[in-house]
């Protein structure tokens, strides 16, 4: 994951609230809410690189990796919570 995470072509996506993320955020990283992933699709399909997308514990991220996968996004990775990601980022 370290690997992915450290690649300029990743695509790193923060599923989190805005809210959450004023508080606390990964450099790099871009905000796109979980639930406003379907309107943004094509963003996602138009990545360079592999998708890795976190949130606070993991869990809305495993739900937006498995959304993006059943709608034609193949290389998506789910890093889990946002410290395991910040571990990673250093």
């Amino acid at each position: 994951m370290q690997d992915l995470i450290q690649n300029e072509k990743t695509f790193l996506v923060d599923v989190r609230t805005p809210a959450e993320v004023a508080e606390q955020s990964v450099p790099g990283a871009e905000n796109i809410p979980l639930n406003t992933i379907p309107d943004q699709l094509d963003r996602f399909k138009a990545a360079q690189g592999p998708v890795v997308v976190f949130c606070r514990s993991g869990a809305r991220s495993e739900n937006a990796k498995n959304w993006l996968k059943q709608n034609g996004v193949e290389d998506v990775h789910n890093a889990g919570g946002i410290a395991d990601v910040l571990i990673h980022k250093m």
